[in-house]
């Protein structure tokens, strides 16, 4: 089982940028998906989340201006990114609780993404 994160880049503040992670492999199903972020010298922290029904949390600073979102056929989340400002910027990990029929439900992570917000 594998997550291949894409879509970060360079953009300039009051951009927006839009994510996508793509999990593959043996999989019977895909629980809760996520984005983390870890800024500069910063440890990582939750972003967003999405249960398999679509329902979704945020953490307080990107609420609004975020948007996560999924696709279970091609499981595959989105984190759409509106209004970036520059302390967006950091390495952008998806995360997905997956079952698989080697290893159960574990929680795997992807490669990261970087995003830069600067003028």
């Amino acid at each position: 089982v594998q997550l291949q994160a894409s879509g970060g880049g360079l953009v300039q503040p009051g951009g927006s940028l839009r994510l996508s992670c793509v999990a593959s492999g043996s999989i019977y199903g895909i629980n809760t998906m996520a984005w983390y972020r870890q800024p500069p010298g910063k440890q990582r922290e939750l972003v967003a989340i999405i249960t398999s029904s679509g329902s979704a949390n945020y953490a307080g600073s990107v609420k609004g201006r975020f948007t996560i979102s999924r696709d279970n056929a091609k499981k595959t989340v989105y984190l759409q990114m509106n209004s970036l400002k520059p302390e967006d910027t950091a390495v952008y990990y998806c995360n997905g609780q997956i079952v698989s029929p080697v290893a159960g439900t574990r929680g795997y992570w992807g490669q990261g993404t970087q995003v830069t917000v600067s003028s």
